[in-house]
Protein backbone atom coordinates (compact mmCIF):
# COMPACT_ATOMS: atom_id res chain seq x y z
CA UNK A 1 0.00 0.00 0.00
CA UNK A 2 2.97 2.28 0.71
CA UNK A 3 4.15 1.96 -2.88
CA UNK A 4 0.78 2.35 -4.38
CA UNK A 5 0.71 5.71 -2.41
CA UNK A 6 3.62 6.87 -3.46
CA UNK A 7 2.77 5.88 -6.86
CA UNK A 8 -0.02 7.81 -7.33
CA UNK A 9 1.06 10.55 -4.81
CA UNK A 10 0.25 13.67 -7.08
CA UNK A 11 -2.87 12.53 -8.25
CA UNK A 12 -4.05 11.75 -4.98
CA UNK A 13 -3.33 15.32 -3.90
CA UNK A 14 -4.33 16.81 -7.22
CA UNK A 15 -7.49 15.15 -6.61
CA UNK A 16 -7.74 16.17 -3.02
CA UNK A 17 -7.44 19.76 -4.22
CA UNK A 18 -9.79 19.66 -6.48
CA UNK A 19 -12.39 18.44 -4.79
CA UNK A 20 -11.68 21.04 -1.47
CA UNK A 21 -11.95 23.35 -4.53
CA UNK A 22 -15.55 22.02 -5.45
CA UNK A 23 -16.86 22.01 -2.05
CA UNK A 24 -15.88 25.48 -1.75
CA UNK A 25 -17.16 26.52 -4.84
CA UNK A 26 -20.34 24.77 -4.13
CA UNK A 27 -20.96 26.33 -0.61
CA UNK A 28 -19.64 30.07 -2.44
CA UNK A 29 -21.69 29.61 -5.62
CA UNK A 30 -24.23 26.76 -5.46
CA UNK A 31 -24.02 23.47 -7.16
CA UNK A 32 -24.83 25.24 -10.79
CA UNK A 33 -21.34 26.78 -10.47
CA UNK A 34 -19.62 23.22 -9.54
CA UNK A 35 -21.38 21.98 -13.30
CA UNK A 36 -20.13 24.80 -15.18
CA UNK A 37 -16.60 24.24 -13.69
CA UNK A 38 -16.75 19.70 -14.27
CA UNK A 39 -18.06 20.90 -18.16
CA UNK A 40 -15.01 23.24 -18.33
CA UNK A 41 -13.03 20.51 -16.81
CA UNK A 42 -14.22 18.24 -19.75
CA UNK A 43 -13.36 20.86 -22.59
CA UNK A 44 -10.22 21.09 -21.35
CA UNK A 45 -9.36 17.59 -21.35
CA UNK A 46 -11.21 17.10 -24.90
CA UNK A 47 -8.73 19.68 -25.77
CA UNK A 48 -5.32 18.09 -24.52
CA UNK A 49 -6.30 14.88 -24.94
CA UNK A 50 -4.82 14.45 -28.48
CA UNK A 51 -1.58 15.97 -27.94
CA UNK A 52 -1.65 13.17 -24.75
CA UNK A 53 -2.21 10.59 -27.32
CA UNK A 54 0.07 11.53 -29.86
CA UNK A 55 3.11 11.99 -27.36
CA UNK A 56 2.11 8.33 -25.82
CA UNK A 57 1.90 6.81 -29.37
CA UNK A 58 5.43 8.60 -30.60
CA UNK A 59 6.75 7.10 -26.82
CA UNK A 60 5.97 3.65 -27.34
CA UNK A 61 6.68 3.63 -31.41
CA UNK A 62 10.37 4.95 -30.10
CA UNK A 63 10.63 2.37 -27.17
CA UNK A 64 10.21 -0.15 -29.90
CA UNK A 65 12.20 1.16 -32.13
CA UNK A 66 15.51 2.15 -29.89
CA UNK A 67 17.39 -0.84 -28.65
CA UNK A 68 18.01 -0.69 -25.06
CA UNK A 69 21.97 -1.04 -25.96
CA UNK A 70 22.07 1.50 -27.91
CA UNK A 71 20.50 3.96 -26.47
CA UNK A 72 22.68 2.95 -22.96
CA UNK A 73 25.66 3.54 -25.25
CA UNK A 74 24.71 7.16 -26.58
CA UNK A 75 23.07 8.41 -23.22
CA UNK A 76 23.47 6.46 -20.33
CA UNK A 77 26.02 7.00 -17.47
CA UNK A 78 29.19 5.77 -19.37
CA UNK A 79 28.72 8.54 -22.23
CA UNK A 80 30.13 10.99 -20.55
CA UNK A 81 29.73 14.62 -21.86
CA UNK A 82 29.21 13.05 -25.34
CA UNK A 83 25.65 11.59 -23.73
CA UNK A 84 24.87 14.94 -22.20
CA UNK A 85 25.35 17.21 -25.69
CA UNK A 86 23.32 14.02 -27.52
CA UNK A 87 19.99 14.53 -24.64
CA UNK A 88 20.46 17.88 -24.90
CA UNK A 89 20.61 18.01 -28.67
CA UNK A 90 17.35 15.55 -28.97
CA UNK A 91 15.73 17.90 -25.84
CA UNK A 92 16.07 21.09 -28.10
CA UNK A 93 14.56 19.38 -30.94
CA UNK A 94 11.24 17.77 -29.32
CA UNK A 95 8.14 19.43 -30.46
CA UNK A 96 5.37 19.82 -28.39
CA UNK A 97 4.67 20.40 -24.87
CA UNK A 98 4.96 18.27 -21.66
CA UNK A 99 2.59 15.72 -23.21
CA UNK A 100 5.25 14.88 -25.54
CA UNK A 101 8.34 15.57 -23.48
CA UNK A 102 7.29 13.67 -20.78
CA UNK A 103 6.27 10.29 -22.14
CA UNK A 104 9.53 10.25 -24.11
CA UNK A 105 11.65 10.93 -21.09
CA UNK A 106 10.09 7.35 -19.36
CA UNK A 107 11.17 5.82 -22.75
CA UNK A 108 14.64 7.19 -22.98
CA UNK A 109 14.49 5.77 -19.00
CA UNK A 110 13.64 3.00 -19.37
CA UNK A 111 16.26 2.31 -22.44
CA UNK A 112 19.19 2.94 -20.44
CA UNK A 113 19.45 6.59 -20.31
CA UNK A 114 20.68 7.84 -16.85
CA UNK A 115 19.48 10.24 -14.43
CA UNK A 116 22.37 12.97 -15.85
CA UNK A 117 21.06 12.76 -19.83
CA UNK A 118 17.26 12.70 -18.71
CA UNK A 119 17.83 16.28 -16.89
CA UNK A 120 19.81 17.31 -20.11
CA UNK A 121 17.14 16.48 -21.86
CA UNK A 122 14.25 17.57 -19.63
CA UNK A 123 16.04 20.84 -19.17
CA UNK A 124 17.44 21.71 -22.54
CA UNK A 125 13.57 21.18 -23.99
CA UNK A 126 12.42 23.35 -21.53
CA UNK A 127 15.34 26.21 -21.87
CA UNK A 128 16.05 25.53 -25.80
CA UNK A 129 13.23 24.20 -27.89
CA UNK A 130 13.85 24.90 -30.91
CA UNK A 131 9.59 25.43 -32.09
CA UNK A 132 9.47 27.73 -29.19
CA UNK A 133 12.70 29.90 -30.69
CA UNK A 134 11.01 29.98 -33.81
CA UNK A 135 7.20 30.54 -33.05
CA UNK A 136 7.98 33.07 -30.06
CA UNK A 137 11.60 34.51 -29.37
CA UNK A 138 12.76 35.38 -32.98
CA UNK A 139 9.19 36.81 -34.06
CA UNK A 140 8.51 38.70 -30.89
CA UNK A 141 11.87 39.52 -29.14
CA UNK A 142 14.34 39.60 -32.50
CA UNK A 143 16.46 37.68 -33.46
CA UNK A 144 19.45 39.30 -31.64
CA UNK A 145 17.89 38.50 -28.64
CA UNK A 146 16.52 35.05 -29.28
CA UNK A 147 20.69 34.00 -30.89
CA UNK A 148 21.96 35.72 -27.01
CA UNK A 149 19.53 33.78 -24.73
CA UNK A 150 19.98 30.69 -26.98
CA UNK A 151 23.55 30.83 -26.65
CA UNK A 152 23.71 31.60 -22.89
CA UNK A 153 21.22 28.79 -22.06
CA UNK A 154 22.99 26.01 -24.38
CA UNK A 155 26.03 24.80 -21.85
CA UNK A 156 23.13 24.96 -18.95
CA UNK A 157 21.13 21.26 -19.55
CA UNK A 158 25.11 19.24 -19.80
CA UNK A 159 25.93 21.32 -16.60
CA UNK A 160 22.66 20.64 -14.99
CA UNK A 161 23.44 16.96 -16.46
CA UNK A 162 26.67 16.95 -15.18
CA UNK A 163 25.41 17.89 -11.61
CA UNK A 164 22.80 15.21 -11.40
CA UNK A 165 25.10 12.38 -12.16
CA UNK A 166 27.25 13.61 -9.34
CA UNK A 167 24.09 13.80 -6.48
CA UNK A 168 24.20 11.28 -3.80
CA UNK A 169 20.59 10.17 -4.45
CA UNK A 170 18.82 7.16 -5.15
CA UNK A 171 16.99 6.86 -8.37
CA UNK A 172 14.97 3.86 -10.22
CA UNK A 173 13.07 4.98 -13.43
CA UNK A 174 9.83 3.49 -13.07
CA UNK A 175 8.82 0.04 -14.44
Amino acid sequence: MPSLFRRHASILLIGAIGLLAALLLWRRDGGGAVLRALLHAWELFLFIAPSLVAGLMLAAALRQLVSPGALGRWMGAESGWFGLMVATFAGALTPGGPMAAFPLVLVLAGAGADRGALVAYILSWALNGFQKLLVYEMPLLGPDFAIMRTILTLPMPMLAGFVARRLPIAWEPPK
